[in-house]
């Protein structure tokens, strides 16, 4: 696939000294819009715009099966997602354990490593909650088709030493529902970003809004927290709803947004992606909050899920991939492949509760391939 260049004029768009290899128009999915996945995904958009003329629509999913369909349909190039259109879409767990779906091949194109926005669970300031303990009995929102949010919010229980069978499940059918939900007093405790426009809604509403604490120092509820997802970290936010111009919230975050691509998807595309991200970033970086982890520098190329080979083109350019992001990059693809075969011969085989045997055939397949045993 080839792209003509498209190089805006340095009069017209105050446009950088260099080439974007891109089409007229890009489609990623995001996040619903008001969240701050979808406003960073805007906010790229006019830069892109601006530099290259390109045009990129974003379309807002509801959840991440939403979010991750058009893009293994191949109606999208990429999707900005979170850990479940990316992770749990690659280990085939949750919705993507369905006999529809599937493990997927998703690739990295860059992620968002800000390290000042937390991923937490927001609780409404009025519903009389100082710890994650305190969520015991309260309304917590569940997203259908979306287990990513789902475990997290199971994380956090965790680390309070609850699960879902100690809060009110509030089901509701998308992200942004969850929020207005908050808002309006259908439930207590909500998932989000800590800059997710949402969150700042909720905050200036009249139930207001806290993030509890997690304390790093509490060894016991963060072991707990990351057996139900692994990804996450304890850090501190200076970025977000009743966070802002503060000293920070002591709270646990992961990469966010995560730009993804399908294993097939054109390298000289990704490639090109994937330099427009880097090297356009100080034409976005302030334009939403917590913007600024999109940055080279913050990259973090040893994460859970492989980057695509012509991401890796353009980082192994800029001198930034390393030997050790190759073998860890090489043994991700591996594991994939490991998921992709057992799906196959679970396939083939039809058994009769799909269900049961793909968990018991997804463990056999990455115990035999010496992966890390996750969910």
């Amino acid at each position: 696939m080839k792209f003509t260049p498209i190089v805006a004029a340095a009069a017209l768009f105050a446009a950088p000294a260099f080439a974007l290899e891109l089409p007229k128009q890009l489609t990623w999915t995001a996040y619903d819009t008001g969240s701050a996945g979808y406003n960073q995904a805007v906010a790229i958009g006019s830069a892109l715009q601006n530099a290259a003329g390109t045009s990129l629509r974003v379309l807002p999913g509801k959840n991440d099966v939403s979010r991750t369909e058009p893009l293994r349909q191949g109606r999208v190039e990429f999707s900005a997602t979170g850990v479940g259109g990316s992770f749990m879409a690659q280990e085939g767990v949750f919705e993507f354990g369905a006999e529809n779906w599937g493990p997927q091949k998703i690739r990295v194109i860059l992620a968002n490593n800000g390290g000042a926005v937390g991923l937490a669970v927001g609780v409404a300031a009025d519903a009389g909650v100082t710890t994650y303990a305190d969520l015991k009995g309260k309304r917590v929102a569940w997203i259908a088709g979306a287990p990513a949010l789902n475990v997290n919010v199971g994380a956090y229980l965790a680390y309070g030493g609850l699960t879902w069978d100690d809060v009110e499940r509030v089901d509701f059918g998308g992200f942004g529902d969850s929020w207005k939900g908050l808002t309006n007093g259908q439930v207590d405790a909500a998932f989000a970003s800590t800059n997710s426009g949402l969150a700042y809604e909720a905050a200036a509403g009249p139930r207001g809004l806290m993030w509890p604490p997690i304390d790093p120092n509490n060894a016991e509820g963060i072991a707990r927290m990351r057996d139900i997802a692994p990804f996450f970290a304890a850090m501190t936010a200076t970025v977000g709803a009743s966070i802002d111009g503060g000293p920070g919230a002591p709270t646990a975050g992961y990469a966010y947004p995560v730009l993804t691509a399908m294993d097939t998807q054109d390298a000289d595309l990704v490639y090109n992606m994937t330099k427009a991200m880097v090297e356009l970033f100080p034409e976005y970086d302030g334009k939403a909050p917590g913007i600024g982890g999109w940055a080279l520098a913050k990259q973090d190329f040893q994460w859970v899920v492989p980057y695509h080979e012509g991401a890796v083109r353009y980082f192994t350019e800029a001198g930034v991939w390393t030997d050790e992001a190759e073998a860890h990059n090489a043994n991700l693809i591996a594991r994939q492949e490991a998921l992709a075969a057992a799906w196959e011969e679970l396939k083939a085989a039809a058994p009769a509760n799909w269900e049961e045997a793909w968990a018991a055939k997804r463990n056999e397949a990455l115990t035999a391939g010496g992966f890390a045993l996750v969910f």
